[in-house]
């Protein structure tokens, strides 16, 4: 059985956390996208899509903080790497069958590590700033689904997420 440090590479034999070593990995091109929702009231994706909310255009300032959370990723996450980031680039789907607002992150660079922390960082913080865009008229509003939807490159390859179940 393999030991805790061994499973979780943030933790050195003596299962202290530490950043890891990325100085022997070659450089790769590296692309993760992440995605999740956010749900909310009709009226409130009504004001979205009309683009009368109070505080201007919310996915255009939503697009803007998922692309600075992407780049501030290594400040936030205590462990992860600063990378140059060569691509961020951010979707958002109005879904009015399930009032929500579906956003998806697509982060790429050239280099020895990944960039999923950054591709989910993205996508929380446009979410919340949807959130905090509309909560004058919707404090109901719940982000949820957060996660990393594909990956390429790097050492482990390529990883396609499974279908999500049904959202309770």
């Amino acid at each position: 059985m393999a030991t805790r440090s061994s499973q979780l590479t943030h933790f050195d034999a003596g299962g202290q956390a530490h950043m890891v070593d990325v100085g022997d990995k070659p450089n790769t091109r590296r692309v993760a996208v992440a995605g999740g929702r956010i749900d909310m009231q009709p009226e409130t994706l009504a004001l979205i899509a009309s683009g009368t909310a109070g505080k201007g255009d919310v996915l255009g300032i939503a697009r803007i903080a998922g692309i600075q959370a992407a780049k501030k990723t290594s400040d936030l996450i205590p462990l992860c790497h600063p990378l140059a980031l060569t691509r961020v680039a951010m979707e958002f789907e109005l879904d009015s069958q399930g009032s929500a607002v579906r956003c998806n992150a697509t982060v790429e660079t050239v280099g020895p590590t990944g960039v999923e922390m950054e591709a989910l960082t993205a996508v929380q913080v446009a979410l919340l700033t949807i959130y905090d865009m509309c909560k004058a008229v919707d404090r109901n509003m719940v982000v949820q689904n957060v996660r990393v939807m594909e990956k390429h490159g790097g050492k482990s390859g390529t990883f396609h997420a499974a279908k999500p179940g049904p959202t309770p």
